[in-house]
């Protein structure tokens, strides 16, 4: 059934809304509230007025917004009439209007622009969603009526889409608890509740820490720096009143630059220790009591409906289906990327050694050596690439992919009210000149952001007495920022994230779907990628590289040579990427194929699942449990291996373009008619197979990895 339910795709944050309890008073609409206003016509695209709210309209406004979703429950749950699709399903899909308007704008600030009066406010609105999520999940007249139709679905004459909208909507309140005794409802009100505070507790845990930390740094510690990170860091001691210092952060422009090239051994530990132990220093930001909790609860949930694990209830309505179908995948890929990272572990030992050095590679030492190995193989460094990828030139690039394969077109609006001041807002454009939807654009870290990047909606596309309600999209990034002499250089890797988080937009800008519940973003968790990583393969052809990699100062495209160089290191360090991502990938899934109810101590169940999978001592997991936003935090939970089973889809998926041309026409329609315009109206499986003729392959991946 229909949740007004904000989806982060990348980050992996889900936040699902509800209803205040009843004995509350509904909060009384104030004209000062922007909330209560109707954008449509208050501001230009129905965008949100940032420059009017304020954190004291967001909790009248939940109130109000909740008080209005669980009248509109009760009407449905009522009706005297018999159910039907439109009165019973449609209406589910129409409802909570108002709290879905207030819950996009708030989620999106809590985690892009978030201070701590937000965070307040975070923590007392989680229980009270998750009751309102359970009051209609448990409604035994609503999931009745939904029954009944239901059980009609094959006398009903359905579209695909409504068939879906029926399926979801009555497997929504079973996996919502509607079949459960008194007893067990009672329990699972419970085990909700207590996971969305733990849920807030631990993002918010891992913000603080990060924000935290700082490096101070000496000017004989810059030994080894390039020029664009010591004008970075001095900028950022500057913020932090260090005056004619330099600081190292744990925002991920500042220390991975620091990791690639500080020749200073034991400020590289220093910083990724600190980094690698965010929520694991037994002090108010410990995180490993709150994960442990959280897997325990999830499990206690999941068996309470009748599944063996939490893996198993989230799995079902993914396209793997099964924790062993994960698993299948996951051993595919790990044992030749095992053996990629320890050939490039001993390349990188024979480094060290003929250095003249007698220690042994570490992980903090990783970065460092990969960088020095890259240069001397492929003479090709990061800092050589960074001045041809000004952020807005690659912004650009990405933009004229979307022109040249759809006709879309993407256009700066000026005077457009914003919640930050480096936020930019494009309104995106159909070849015919036509509306498609609104896109901000926010790309600079800053200590009231979440780390990571991610695209979410402030209004999501449907269709309602016959007007097309066109969407409101958000891409978030924590890249380079501009410093006092530079614009912001960011690097290839951010390039790519840049184009992928852009494919993320796509989707949810160009879905057509009638129903809110099933359009853009809306999708099984491991399809979710796929129009997002197959973005990441034209930002790495050549051809499109040329066009939008100039030099920031003279404007020249990117020399032949340079992207030769790109083209050849393109597998290089793939052994290291792989496992570090895959290692989190089987942390997330032993979390969450557990079978008892207990908390575990959280590190040594860290540790002798990375024992278990023969993880080499260089290189520990992308995500450790105690800032593993994303199954922690956020809806990837047993999910985090929708990267590598997108990856799959979209390495196949690209076939369809080489197999053709990069800008084929013919496939590109088909890719937006099939894929990007559907969102979850049909089952994604076979949105696939009419767009590519056949399942997917795992050979073009394995060997764009390098790693067949």
């Amino acid at each position: 059934m229909k949740k007004t339910a904000i989806l982060f795709v990348c980050l992996g944050l889900v936040f699902a809304s509800c209803s205040k309890p009843a004995e509350e008073k509904p909060a009384q609409a104030s004209a000062q509230n922007p909330f209560f206003e109707d954008w449509d016509t208050q501001t230009s695209f129905g965008v949100p007025p940032f420059d009017r709210i304020q954190e004291e309209h967001y909790m009248p406004a939940y109130l109000k917004g909740m008080e209005q979703h669980k009248t509109e429950i009760e009407d449905i749950a009522q009706n005297s009439e018999p159910p039907s699709f439109a009165n019973t399903i449609v209406a589910l899909d129409r409802s909570g209007v108002f709290l879905t308007k207030v819950n996009f704008v708030f989620q999106n600030m809590a985690s892009a622009h978030t201070n701590e009066k937000i965070q307040q406010i975070e923590q007392e609105i989680a229980p009270l969603l998750a009751k309102h999520d359970d009051d209609i999940n448990l409604n035994e007249g609503l999931f009745q009526r939904t029954k009944f139709v239901y059980d009609q679905k094959d006398s009903l004459d359905l579209t695909p889409e409504q068939s879906m909208l029926l399926e979801k909507t009555y497997i929504g309140f079973v996996r919502g608890g509607a079949n459960l005794s008194e007893e067990k409802k009672a329990r699972f009100r419970e085990i909700n509740e207590e996971l969305s505070v733990l849920s807030v507790k631990f993002a918010k845990n891992v913000l603080d820490e990060t924000n935290a930390f700082e490096m101070v740094l000496e000017e004989e510690d810059l030994a080894g720096l390039p020029q664009s990170v010591i004008s970075a860091a001095a900028e950022a001691a500057e913020e932090r009143g260090h005056e004619g210092k330099w600081v190292i952060t744990l925002h991920k422009p500042s220390f991975i630059p620091f990791l690639q090239y500080s020749e200073k051994r034991e400020l590289r530990e220093k910083v990724f220790k600190a980094f690698t132990n965010i929520g694991n220093n037994n002090n108010e930001y410990d995180n490993k009591a709150i994960a442990s909790k959280t897997a325990a609860l999830r499990v206690e949930r999941a068996q309470l409906l009748g599944y063996n694990t939490h893996a198993d209830y989230i799995l079902e309505e993914n396209m793997a289906k099964k924790p062993e179908n994960v698993y299948k995948l996951l051993q595919q890929v790990w044992e030749p990327a095992l053996a990629k990272a320890n050939r490039e572990a001993q390349e990188f030992q024979a480094k060290i050694e003929k250095e003249g050095n007698d220690f042994r590679l570490q992980p903090w030492d990783w970065w460092f050596y990969a960088e020095k190995v890259k240069k001397a193989k492929y003479d090709l460094d990061d800092s050589a690439l960074r001045p041809y990828f000004k952020l807005e030139n690659v912004r650009q690039g990405a933009f004229d992919v979307a022109t040249k394969l759809w006709g879309i077109t993407v256009h700066y609006l000026e005077d457009m009210q914003i919640y930050h001041e480096d936020v930019r807002v494009m309104e995106v454009k159909d070849a015919d000149g036509s509306h498609i939807g609104i896109l901000y654009m926010d790309y600079f870290p800053r200590a009231s952001k979440q780390g990571g990047a991610w695209m979410s909606p402030f209004r999501k596309q449907s269709r309602k007495d016959d007007k097309n309600i066109r969407p409101v999209i958000v891409n978030v990034g924590n890249f380079t920022k501009p410093t006092a002499d530079k614009p912001a250089l960011i690097s290839f890797d951010d390039a790519l994230t840049l184009f992928h988080e852009f494919g993320h937009a796509l989707h949810g800008l160009l879905t057509d779907c009638t129903y809110e519940t099933l359009s853009g973003t809306d999708v099984a968790t491991d399809f979710v990628e796929l129009p997002s990583q197959i973005m990441e393969n034209w930002a790495s052809d050549p051809e499109v590289i040329k066009t939008y990699a100039r030099h920031y100062q003279t404007d020249e495209p990117i020399p032949d040579e340079l992207i030769a160089k790109i083209k050849k290191a393109g597998t290089f360090n793939q052994g290291f990427a792989n496992v570090e991502y895959l290692a989190s990938c089987f942390l997330d899934m032993g979390w969450h194929t557990l079978k008892n109810a207990e908390e575990k101590d959280c590190a040594a169940f860290e540790k002798t699942s990375m024992e278990k999978i023969g993880l080499i001592p260089e290189i520990i997991p992308r995500w450790r449990s105690t800032y593993f936003g994303h199954i922690f935090a956020g809806g990837y939970s047993s999910g985090y291996y929708s990267y590598l089973w997108s990856e799959v889809l979209d390495a196949d998926a690209f076939q369809a373009f080489k197999e053709t041309s990069l800008f084929d026409q013919e496939t590109a329609t088909a890719f937006r008619k099939n894929i990007l315009e559907k969102g979850g109206t049909e089952d994604p499986m076979t949105l696939y197979l009419r767009f590519r003729g056949a399942e997917p392959k795992i050979d073009p991946f394995l060997k764009r990895e390098g790693l067949k």
